[in-house]
């Protein structure tokens, strides 16, 4: 059974918060969300993956050495609102207590992604508010060298497009195993997307219905795959997403992709040329 760890699209709920004068505000309630059930679930339903779901603060907050077990141990790794500074920053940078105690730094973990697909872990990068570049540019993937990774461009501004009546999508290649079995006509609107540009050297599997920009996208990068879905696997963007029959058959349909045959194993020795065309400099691509 092939093994996919999940980062992602979790939340803590606080509330509901009664305020019972003009200074007594109280919250009553607090839970943990997890948004990816429905991916989770999807992946694993027809018993050859199995998927590890952990919140983006559980990715934070990993201890030295942590990471680096992931990649080797899964063979899938899935981002979905993680942005940039969750692969950049250490809890450590901010503990006070540490300062002038050690020399404070920590393996890169964007460095770490980035050799990890090169030899042979497959990522797929998912849309949000916190993904590709994201609101306000805080996603930041495409300023760090997962550019380098992506089958899509990032923008170099914001790039959410959202709509309270939802995009539709449209394939943009015949018969490509992700798609196999699945008719995309029949998938309800998502109601938003990250825009982003396609990539010289990687697949445009579909598209936006009436925009340019990408919905599905792979490429291959050393010995991985990668792929990337430009909006979100998960509420609120894909709140009828998720309910739609073929959503689990695409998700099964991306993993076996992923790690199918013509896929070379991180385990297998040789190598495998790069597919992706290398990033520009500054990390973003294309035109807003």
């Amino acid at each position: 059974m092939k093994k996919v760890y999940y980062i992602g699209d979790w939340a803590v709920q606080l509330g509901p918060v009664y305020a019972e004068t003009s200074f007594s505000h109280v919250p009553k309630g607090l839970d943990f969300i997890n948004y990816g059930r429905w991916l989770m679930d999807a992946i694993q339903s027809t018993g050859e993956f199995s998927v590890k779901s952990v919140p983006t603060w559980d990715f934070y907050n990993m201890e030295p050495g942590g990471y680096e077990k992931v990649l080797e141990e899964y063979d899938i790794v899935v981002f979905s609102d993680v942005e940039a500074k969750n692969f950049q920053l250490n809890p450590a940078f901010f503990n006070r207590k540490l300062f002038g105690t050690k020399v404070l730094t920590f393996p890169d973990r964007v460095r770490l992604t980035v050799d990890a697909v090169k030899s042979g872990t497959h990522v797929i990068f998912m849309g949000g508010w916190l993904s590709f570049n994201g609101e306000m540019g805080k996603g930041g993937w495409g300023r760090t060298p997962l550019a380098e990774i992506l089958p899509v461009e990032c923008l170099g501004v914001e790039d959410l497009r959202e709509s309270t009546e939802g995009f539709l999508v449209e394939p943009a290649v015949r018969n490509h195993p992700i798609l196999e079995g699945i008719d995309l006509r029949t998938m309800p609107p998502v109601l938003g997307f990250n825009r982003t540009n396609p990539r010289a050297g990687c697949e445009v599997i579909a598209r936006w219905k009436g925009e340019r920009e990408p919905a599905i996208a792979c490429g291959q990068y050393g010995k991985g795959r990668v792929l990337a879905y430009t909006s979100d696997p998960a509420p609120h963007w894909g709140c009828n997403f998720v309910f739609w029959k073929h959503y689990p058959r695409l998700w099964v349909n991306a993993c076996r992709w992923l790690v199918g045959s013509g896929s070379p194993s991180k385990r297998r020795s040789g190598s495998a040329a790069p597919c992706i065309a290398p990033s520009k400099k500054n990390g973003a691509g294309g035109v807003p």
